[in-house]
């Protein structure tokens, strides 16, 4: 490792930290989009990529191309919270990991962490961007939401545990975001900078708990937050620019010896305030070893470059970051074997032993709130008619679509409409008289964290539809994604909680309203006012 190390330049030595964004599309190699990322490996000799949504074919054949023309191996890596399905299209795709948090089992939590690593390493991907070990505790945060495990710390620790052993038992490295915990946020990072007001005693028993956890566990990375934590740091700096956070707080305290990752250095919160050459720097001098997704992959390196050569960087300090990332390749194999085998993504990515066992655990991840009139029940009972009115984000154009197939074919008639955050008065004047013409009413709304939205909500519109309808008639309300929504619609009196807007999500609801299945998820968070974590009306029994 010394002899690698010794054989580089300072240049080539800062370039193994830069990590760009590379998406994973399909472009010919003289595509001028191609010739953007082999300039990065050609030129700049960037040490990893971060890779986005494609098919696994077209990512791991654009992997394996840009690995074979750098001079070091890649270190590829990828967001893969919810499995390989986040990022490769057609890969298995679970529900979110809060959805784990409803059932309880920690072998679900290694379940996802296995299937993304499988799938993952199959098209060239080495590090997961995941688990996110924030405690969700706060019912207004935009951002992390169902993309944590849920409220109590403990609970969440362990889940990130077996999150983590499920990733390396099958190769791939396991980060911990967003250090030192994101849960507690009002405002999306993505944007501006958001605030933490607690201070050590309070971090040291909630935020830092699933992170020590993981820690214990062998986590390789962690990943750290642009969010300010005043009353610790004594300043208005993000935790990404902090060195009493990197260093102080998680390399001294919790012990942590693997690499740090920036978040995002294209975010709000860093770069209009530092611009991207000077944040990346910052971020370095504060304890990080990768920086991820700058602003201008060139001003990174040059503004690295040049605050080594006039010793604001020490030289030691470069070198300890790089020796880091060189042992991570060394210790994946990276070093003798960095392209992968086309031949074998077929029998791998989305294979059925995977995609069943995304399916049980959305049926076991179910938790019904509400049910005052048993209306959930009356629609398990027997074949019925009811509207059924989907919601989500443009991202999603098929919301309950899939559902809706599946409660024909279970023998029950179901008028569809779909309404969208644009839509006006004429959609839901159109929605109304899908609902008049049917006795009963199905709302099926997938309202989910989404980067740079800064807000997780149902339309007020679509609130007092809901309203409106549970007070004339039957109705049931289902989340696919944020369990909160009862804050918007607190008179809903029927309320199933499906964690995620994935088609084992919409299958599990389908056959829960058939009478399928049963119904025995709890709640991983509080819903205020009334229910606690742990709470959730368990039908336990099945139809035939």
């Amino acid at each position: 490792m010394d002899s690698l190390l010794a054989a580089l330049s300072t240049r080539q030595r800062v370039a193994q930290l830069v990590v760009p964004w590379l998406a994973g599309s399909y472009t010919a190699v003289d595509d001028s989009l191609f010739q953007v990322a082999a300039r990065w490996v050609d030129s700049l000799e960037v040490g990893g990529l971060i890779i986005s949504v494609g098919s696994p074919f077209d990512i791991a054949a654009k992997l394996n191309a840009l690995q074979r023309r750098s001079r070091l191996p890649l270190l590829v890596s990828a967001d893969l919270e919810w499995g390989a399905g986040m990022r490769v299209i057609g890969g298995t795709t679970f529900p979110q990991i809060m959805a784990v948090g409803a059932t309880g089992n920690p072998r679900d939590a290694y379940t996802i962490g296995e299937a993304a690593a499988t799938e993952g390493r199959a098209v060239g991907i080495h590090v997961n961007f995941a688990p996110d070990a924030d405690v969700n505790n706060n019912p207004l945060n935009p951002i992390i939401n169902v993309r944590s495990f849920g409220e109590d710390p403990r609970a969440v620790a362990r889940l990130v545990q077996e999150y983590v052993r499920g990733l390396h038992d099958h190769g791939m490295l396991a980060t911990l975001k967003h250090f030192p915990g994101h849960g507690d946020t009002q405002s999306d990072s993505h944007i501006g900078l958001p605030v933490i007001t607690a201070g050590y005693p309070r971090l040291d028993s909630l935020e830092l708990v699933p992170f020590r956890g993981g820690i214990a566990a062998g986590a390789d990375v962690v990943m750290s937050a642009h969010i300010a934590f005043p009353s610790f740091t004594g300043s208005n700096d993000p935790a990404t620019l902090s060195a009493a956070v990197l260093g102080g707080l998680l390399r001294d305290s919790l012990h942590f010896h693997g690499l740090v990752v920036t978040d995002a250095l294209t975010m709000g919160a860093i770069v209009a305030k530092y611009g991207a050459g000077e944040a990346t720097v910052r971020a370095f001098l504060a304890g990080s070893d990768l920086l991820l997704m700058p602003a201008d992959p060139d001003s990174a390196l040059n503004a690295m470059t040049a605050a080594v050569s006039s010793g604001r960087i020490s030289r030691e300090r470069l070198d300890e970051s790089v020796r880091r990332m060189l042992e991570i390749k060394q210790r994946l194999g990276l070093l003798t074997h960095r392209v992968v085998a086309l031949d074998s993504i077929m029998s791998i990515v989305g294979s059925k032993r995977f995609q069943d066992a995304a399916n049980d655990l959305a049926v076991r991840a179910l938790t019904l709130v509400r049910d005052v009139g048993g209306e959930v029940h009356a629609l398990r009972g027997k074949p019925s008619r009811f509207a059924l009115i989907a919601y989500a984000d443009e991202n999603n154009g098929a919301a309950g679509q899939y559902m809706a197939e599946l409660l024909r074919q279970g023998g029950d008639t179901v008028d569809y409409f779909r309404l969208w955050p644009m839509s006006g008065p004429l959609s839901y004047d159109s929605a109304r008289g899908v609902i008049a013409r049917t006795p009963a009413t199905v709302f099926v709304a997938n309202v989910r964290p989404i980067s740079w939205r800064g807000n997780i909500a149902l339309p007020d519109s679509l609130a007092q539809l809901v309203t409106a309808t549970d007070a004339a008639r039957p109705t049931v309300l289902v989340s696919l994604g944020s369990p909160y929504l009862l804050s918007q619609a607190p008179a809903a009196r029927c309320y199933l909680i499906a964690w995620s807007g994935a088609r084992a999500s919409e299958r599990a609801v389908a056959l829960a309203l058939l009478g399928k299945v049963p119904i025995a998820g709890h709640l991983p968070i509080r819903i205020p006012p009334d229910y606690p974590i742990g709470f959730g009306v368990r039908i336990p029994t099945a139809h035939p």
